[in-house]
């Protein structure tokens, strides 16, 4: 699913001025931190920290979905748009909260629109967001296991209602010709904070780029490549080093080096709708853990849009 600002870009049927509410079931990925170069994993890259701010741990469930409302405005030189969503009651959890004053989120996002390089069109989105859930905390799991509570930092045990998560990102896209496109992303949130929707990403910088096959005969071909650096807080690393486990990370091992990955694909159109993508990634330090890697992963996808 596509912004509401990228479907404007596209066919340039909506009002450039306009206000727009939406309510329901959701993903806030499809309308906030979205980048046409790298938003789309079916037909651009895999990797969940291209496809979006890494740092952005918005809220939803399990599957990726939430309930809320979204306020937008858009107009020619800017857009501003705010949402109020539900958590989920536990990290990385299938059911939501729906007790908003315990656990909610705040999404704010200011967006500029510009043709000052190039004559073509650049966004610039700037993003924070605030989640209130009973969230544990790295650095009391971490007391409790040095006072002989727990036999290893536990995050679960560690957690309180009403806690406080934030973070930043800023999300950049620039076309410079018909067929290169280039994007960047930076995102941090407050590390102390367990890691609660998204994944277990503190700070991140990426950058990429995309190409048109126009050249050679292949207007709907993309290549596409992209660098990626994640790193945790002090906090995370040491809640790892002693052995803690959060949803995705967890070995007990930990000798921190920031997860850094590449990553190009080559997207060829194949008929009507049918798509083809073969897809390498190269990574080093996985799971932030220098004594891991570096791994390559090959990945091919085949996708049918009706």
């Amino acid at each position: 699913m596509k912004s509401p600002t990228e479907l404007h870009l596209r066919y340039r049927h909506l009002p450039i001025r306009r206000l727009e509410f939406r309510f329901g079931k959701l993903s806030l990925a499809d309308f906030f931190d979205v980048n046409r170069v790298g938003s789309d994993s079916h037909l651009q890259f895999m990797n969940w920290t291209l496809d979006n701010n890494g740092a952005y741990d918005y809220a939803a469930d399990t599957r990726g979905y939430t309930w809320g409302f979204i306020a937008e405005y858009q107009s020619k030189p800017f857009g501003v748009r705010f949402g109020e969503m539900l958590m989920p009651k536990v990290a990385n959890g299938i059911n939501l909260d729906w007790n908003l004053r315990r656990a909610r989120a705040e999404n704010i996002e200011l967006e500029f629109h510009s043709r000052r390089i190039a004559h073509r069109e650049g966004m610039l989105r700037l993003l924070s967001y605030v989640n209130h859930a009973n969230m544990g905390d790295y650095r009391e799991a971490v007391a409790r296991f040095r006072d002989g509570l727990d036999a290893v930092p536990t995050i679960e045990n560690a957690r309180q209602q009403g806690r406080i998560k934030y973070g930043f990102g800023v999300n950049g896209e620039q076309a410079l010709s018909e067929s290169l496109r280039v994007f960047a992303r930076w995102g941090w949130n407050e590390g102390r904070h367990e890691s609660f929707a998204y994944t277990e990403v503190n700070s991140t910088v990426s950058f990429g780029s995309d190409y048109a096959g126009t050249q050679w005969g292949r207007k709907l071909d993309k290549l596409g490549i992209a660098f990626v650096s994640n790193g945790i807080s002090l906090d995370h690393q040491a809640y790892l080093r002693l052995g803690g486990k959060g949803f995705l990370l967890g070995d007990g091992a930990l000798n921190y080096g920031r997860e850094t990955i590449l990553e190009t694909y080559y997207t060829a159109h194949l008929w009507r709708g049918v798509f083809a993508s073969p897809d390498l990634q190269y990574i080093w330090h996985p799971g932030y853990n220098r004594d891991r890697g570096p791994v390559i992963v090959l990945g091919f996808r085949l996708h049918i849009d009706l």
